[in-house]
């Protein structure tokens, strides 16, 4: 048994870096709490291939200056960014060209859509930081869990590619990504399915779940069908 507690031959230590990723950037990953128990999660996998003092996981759904004083600190970091997409994000790419501070530090919500949402939205300090999104048409390679739709990304496939990009190092995403195609690998080969993005079942009529009565559910239902963003 090793890395997550796994049986010799779906270990996923021949897949990960020998010697953690020498990078610049801190990672602060803000993980739902729901998270925590979830076998197949994906920070594990990302903060073993870091060093300690470049990867932050911290758990909760509320957090503040008066009890968070070193988060609040890193927020208030004009270094600081937080990946969450939306109207007011800048692409990370387009970002660093211009910004006057290349930034040190870049903070992610580790949870599904929803719970991320409701931890961007309720708490006032991830609005500090400038809020930039990932411009990349790449399709998620977490194929064993659902997302919502064809173009979301795990929190560790996120990682990759804002770290191959602000340490403007392609190799980056490629190691990073290595263990995760084996879990997937490993899980398919003992069972598991390969999971279709909510939006492909639902624009394809496929979707085993009725359709659901709440207005504000269905509407966002709808809104996956056609493809729009939410």
């Amino acid at each position: 048994m090793s890395f997550y507690c796994r049986p010799q031959k779906v270990c996923l230590c021949p897949y990960l870096p020998v010697h953690p990723l020498q990078i610049s950037t801190h990672l602060y990953i803000i993980q739902h709490p729901a998270e925590e128990s979830k076998v197949l999660r994906t920070v594990p996998l990302l903060a073993a291939c870091l060093p300690p003092d470049r990867c932050t996981v911290k758990i909760g759904r509320r957090f503040s200056e008066e009890r968070d004083v070193e988060l609040a600190t890193v927020c208030r970091d004009s270094g600081t960014l937080i990946l969450y997409p939306g109207a007011e994000a800048t692409n990370l790419e387009e970002f660093i060209l211009d910004s006057p501070v290349y930034p040190s530090t870049i903070i992610l919500i580790d949870g599904t859509w929803s719970q991320a949402k409701d931890i961007f939205y309720k708490n006032s300090l991830f609005r500090l930081p400038k809020q930039v999104q990932l411009k990349t048409s790449v399709c998620s390679q977490y194929v064993i869990r659902m997302q919502p739709t064809n173009r979301c990304l795990s929190t560790l496939e996120c990682a990759a590619v804002a770290l191959s990009i602000l340490e403007k190092n392609n190799c980056i995403q490629e190691t990073l990504l290595r263990p995760l195609q084996a879990l997937c690998s490993f899980q398919l080969q003992h069972g598991a399915q390969i999971r279709l993005s909510k939006e492909y079942l639902l624009r394809n009529g496929l979707y085993p779940k009725p359709m659901p009565k709440n207005k504000r559910k269905l509407r966002k239902m709808e809104l996956l069908m056609n493809s729009v963003k939410i």
